[in-house]
């Protein structure tokens, strides 16, 4: 098979850059996650035999579709990204058209609203990156996601577990108890007090996320009863994303991965590859 040259990351991050439209966080969120499916999650994707080039792929949860816009450069034949975010998708639409990619974005609820009908059993894969944690239901969102792959179809799912030190998202805060690790497990009214100047909205998510409390033994759990199994996992003591944002290169933490307790407090990111399973 003939092998596609990538562009780098800078020569598409300088596109997007040349925007007047979009904001730096714009261009801030989609450089990461551009730079983190071209490093590591198209190449992790590719050891495991999970086909990009040529196949039909939804990312729930796209925000600036920067995870697309890279399969979109290795040939991936079809890409619609889904968010709640209608500023986020708008933004990730403006970047398609710059970088002169074919990318569909739909405003859709993974749980509230059912999958649209064309998407039934339409996809080879599905990206579910650092979302799940934030959902109120995560067999409901599986279960739906289940609906829109192909026979044999694969989920990609990642997610921070709820007790490791930011498990709770509170670098979201941007005020002193941001940088606190494992603050999010204080008693309610510490919590509270400490979260109390930070942005209303990053306010609201924190308080979800400490209601949720997602796990691995939950997620492992919710995608069994899902309907998946899984066919990969893989912890991290540091993120890939890390590379990203402040230059780490990621350490696996897959060491602990037989220990339940003790890999929801140490492993920085979990991430899975999940298997429709045929009823």
């Amino acid at each position: 098979m003939e092998k596609i040259e990538t562009p780098t990351r800078e020569g598409m991050q300088a596109l997007v850059e040349a925007s007047t439209t979009l904001s730096d966080a714009a261009k801030y969120y989609w450089g990461y996650m551009f730079g983190l499916a071209q490093e590591f999650i198209i190449p992790f994707l590719e050891s495991r035999k999970i086909p990009v080039r040529d196949a039909s792929i939804i990312e729930i949860g796209c925000a600036e579709g920067g995870n697309l816009c890279a399969m979109s450069e290795v040939g991936a034949r079809e890409l619609v990204g889904t968010d709640i975010a209608e500023p986020r998708l708008e933004n990730a639409r403006i970047i398609a058209d710059l970088l002169g990619q074919k990318i569909t974005y739909s405003s859709h609820d993974v749980i509230y609203q059912p999958p649209f009908r064309d998407w039934l059993e339409h996809f080879d894969l599905a990206l579910l990156r650092d979302v799940i944690e934030h959902l109120d239901d995560a067999e409901v969102a599986l279960r739906n996601i289940r609906q829109v792959l192909k026979p044999n179809g694969v989920l990609y799912v990642t997610f921070p577990p709820y007790y490791s030190p930011f498990g709770g998202h509170q670098q979201t805060l941007v005020n002193w108890a941001s940088k606190v690790p494992f603050m999010h497990l204080l008693p309610e009214r510490v919590f509270e007090r400490m979260i109390a100047s930070g942005r209303p909205a990053d306010k609201v998510e924190v308080r979800r996320l400490r209601r949720i409390r997602m796990t691995t033994t939950k997620f492992r759990r919710a995608a069994k009863n899902a309907g998946y199994s899984i066919i990969d996992e893989k912890l991290y003591f540091i993120r890939p994303v890390y590379k990203m944002k402040f230059g780490l290169n990621p350490v696996s933490a897959n060491i602990v991965r037989s220990l339940p307790v003790l890999r929801d407090v140490v492993a920085l990111e979990a991430g899975y590859l999940l298997r429709k399973k045929e009823a």
